[in-house]
């Protein structure tokens, strides 16, 4: 799993009697803490007009110098009420003064985590994060693991993370776990019965191909995960403008939740057994590109007018989805950087999400609700459906309105998925426009805790 910045098992540290005491304190609090303190400790606190205040922090002196902190938390239950110390205390190691409830110490190490995170691939950080000596917990540490897969997977341009370049990441993760892996790429993919794949990536000089990992013990229940793999997104001969473009090493970003959620699940050892799906192509320009107005086979059979090259996403995940209901999952669920529309109803911070089954749906909201690792649902609204007609195939993968286009999205997949089968799509931002506390700008991993405790919940942890 990737190295988790920021914190060190207090077995591990050399000499964690020498950290620095941290008081973890919410404004409501803060009274009450503070009429516990010496009154020069008081008045220094008074003097800076001290609140603790959510993100805020105030240094203690001592006689020698540093003395301690003082960290302003909101929610003590959401991680990223810690997320700022990393950046905010100097750099050192630190220990907690006072201890937390269990829900509130594994926020704790997930926020400090998230906080302390800086992608370096290819320069140093400017400092290091101060470090927090702690009693890691397994399960926190191996989630924290997870969303710091995501963002590095997301943040490497695309040279460095083409389809080969993440087939080698799910073959290392097979390795690790033990897990079974078949790719199948290139013109395979039409020997194989893959056409829609094959048609999207065929124009770039890197083979499109679809990644297949299996793991678990077959006695136990069947979950099949898919996550878009488009490694950059041109828009095809439909071509993005600039802006639109600059930030498509992203569109990968279904494809690193669904990894990560795999490695996760595979890490913990949950009883379960995940068929893990990435198509994974780059949607290029090139002679033999697809073009805007032809008619291109799927694996289901049903066929699909092109209307417009840049909704490739959509046709990956439909041979995806349907290679994933042929295996007879108890559940599917799929991860995708799908729409704008999606962002444009909740904007970059809720993933939406659209589901056939209100049990499933239910039970990944509560998950969120509990772990401050939110999403939204939005409706399969069915009639909509007249948006995606064609008037010479089944099915076109665009049409000519922008209303509802998230939800259009939802219903082309919904297509491609038995009605029978419980199934839940997220469309995922996966980044963050702007530098925020725990939130560096770059790739980012929303709802995926929330998925992980929603299989817990369902399927229980061995």
């Amino acid at each position: 799993m990737t190295a988790l910045p920021g914190l060190i098992a207090t077995a591990d540290a050399a000499h964690a009697s020498d950290a620095l005491p941290l008081h973890a304190v919410t404004a409501a609090a803060f009274a009450d803490w503070s009429s516990r303190q010496s009154p020069t400790l008081q008045a220094w606190l008074n003097a800076q007009q001290f609140t603790a205040a959510a993100g805020s922090h105030a240094l203690l002196p001592g006689s020698d110098g540093l003395a301690g902190a003082v960290l302003g938390i909101g929610d003590a239950h959401d991680p990223f009420a810690y997320a700022h110390a990393p950046y905010a205390l100097p750099a050192g190691d630190w220990r907690l003064a006072e201890p937390l409830d269990t829900a509130a110490t594994a926020a704790l190490q997930l926020g400090w985590g998230l906080g302390s995170y800086r992608f370096t691939r290819y320069r140093d950080a400017t400092r290091a994060p101060a470090r927090l000596i702690c009693d890691l917990d397994a399960d926190t540490a191996a989630q924290l693991a997870a969303c710091l897969r995501t963002r590095d997977l997301i943040n490497t341009p695309t040279e460095h993370m083409g389809p080969d370049e993440m087939e080698a990441v799910a073959r290392e993760i097979a390795r690790t776990h033990g897990a079974d892996i078949d790719v199948l790429a290139g013109d395979d993919l039409l020997t194989h019965n893959f056409p829609a794949i094959h048609a999207v990536g065929r124009a770039s000089h890197r083979a499109p191909r679809l990644i297949v990992l299996r793991w678990g013990d077959a006695a136990h229940p069947h979950v099949a995960i898919v996550g878009k793999g488009v490694c950059f997104d041109t828009g095809g001969l439909d071509i993005k403008a600039a802006a639109g473009m600059r930030n498509m090493k992203k569109d990968m970003g279904g494809a690193a939740h669904a990894i990560a959620l795999a490695e996760l699940i595979m890490a913990r050892r949950l009883p379960v057994r995940i068929t893990l799906l990435v198509p994974a192509v780059e949607n290029a320009i090139g002679p033999n590109a697809y073009r805007p107005g032809e008619v291109i086979a799927t694996r289901k059979g049903i066929s699909v007018e092109i209307d417009n090259t840049d909704a490739e996403g959509r046709i990956v995940l439909g041979d995806a989805l349907t290679y994933a209901a042929e295996q007879s999952p108890q559940l599917i669920l799929d991860f995708a950087t799908l729409t704008g529309a999606a962002r444009i109803a909740l904007g970059p911070d809720l993933p939406v999400l659209f589901s056939n089954d209100d049990a499933l749906a239910d039970d990944w909201l509560a998950a969120g609700i509990r772990d401050v690792d939110p999403l939204w649902r939005m409706p399969l609204h069915r009639p909509y459906n007249r948006y995606l007609t064609s008037g010479i195939a089944d099915l076109a993968n665009s049409g000519a309105t922008s209303m509802a286009g998230c939800i259009t999205a939802a219903l082309y997949l919904e297509r491609f998925v038995p009605s029978a089968l419980p199934w839940a799509h997220l469309d995922v931002y996966s980044w963050n426009d702007s530098d925020r506390p725990g939130r560096p700008a770059g790739g980012e991993a929303q709802a995926l805790r929330s998925c992980y405790a929603m299989l817990k919940a369902r399927f229980g942890q061995s």
